[in-house]
């Protein structure tokens, strides 16, 4: 989706998935840890790079939940909109690195403060185009997302590695 001739200013992993179940929040004293779950659906890992801007974030979000990844059960492929499935949005730095050495580098990585309002803001038009769906809103289709700037766990079942990096 990059052109060409400029740099990417994001970059987004899209896998497809039966299950999963991310924490949101590590156990702390005696507070059980907190966790967000989704069915079949579409998991969205997502970085931003230095230059990001918000003109960006409509065309990843329309992009990314209307690319056609999804089986349908007679084999055809469809967007998660279409079929519709749970979207899981997670905020994943590491997808900005780059190996120098024996050592990976995160420097094209947007600063944490611009990448926080850069992916509510991505995560907001999720949300918006799922609900817009009366498809997915007659499915109950979930839109969650993870902690930006928090490690967190991840347990994903899936029906094969079936994973697609897409560049903006």
């Amino acid at each position: 989706m990059a052109d060409g001739g400029r740099a990417a200013q994001a970059r987004a992993l899209l896998q497809q998935c039966l299950h999963a179940r991310l924490q949101v929040r590590p156990a702390e004293g005696d507070a059980a840890a907190q966790w967000v779950e989704i069915r079949r659906g579409l998991v969205i890992y997502v970085c931003f790079f230095k230059g990001a801007d918000t003109d960006l974030l409509p065309k990843m979000a329309n992009t990314l939940l209307n690319v056609k990844l999804s089986e349908t059960e007679s084999g055809k492929r469809v967007s998660i909109l279409e079929l519709p499935g749970d979207v899981l949005i997670i905020p994943q730095a590491t997808l900005g690195g780059r190996a120098k050495g024996r050592s990976v580098q995160y420097h094209s990585n947007c600063g944490k403060e611009e990448g926080f309002a850069l992916y509510s803001q991505f995560v907001s038009l999720c949300e918006e185009a799922v609900a817009a769906s009366s498809k997915c809103a007659e499915a109950g289709v979930a839109v969650l997302h993870g902690t930006y700037g928090n490690r967190q766990v991840l347990q994903l079942d899936t029906n094969g590695p079936y994973t697609h990096l897409i560049e903006f």
